[in-house]
């Protein structure tokens, strides 16, 4: 019998922490692009809604998925449109902090 047998096997029960967290970590990374692409686009379709004049908040939850939409805040002064989105998470305590935002500018429409 060899020394090395199951070596392969411990090798592999050391580093599946490692490579869980890695996961986890490009998860959560995805997670944030995916929700900065959505208050990016979300915050565009406000402006431009704002300087057709109507309303901004209307078109932001109009252009946001239902989840995306629970998690988001609005926010409008003047041509100005801003989406923040509280990005999700697999660890809830992550998911509280971790926010992304974006925000776009429109003249709004001259009377």
């Amino acid at each position: 019998m060899s020394r090395a047998e199951g070596q392969a096997t411990v090798e592999l029960l050391a580093a599946l922490p490692a490579v869980l967290l890695a996961g986890l970590v490009c998860l959560q990374l995805l997670a944030a692009g995916y929700a900065l692409t959505l208050a990016d686009g979300a915050a565009e379709a406000g402006a431009l809604a704002r300087a057709a004049g109507r309303p901004a908040a209307d078109a932001v939850e109009g252009a946001l998925p239902g989840w995306a939409r629970e998690r988001s805040r609005v926010s409008v002064s003047g041509g100005r449109v801003g989406v923040e989105i509280r990005t999700p998470s697999p660890l809830e305590a992550l998911a509280d902090r971790l926010t992304v935002s974006s925000e776009a500018w429109a003249r709004p429409e001259s009377r």
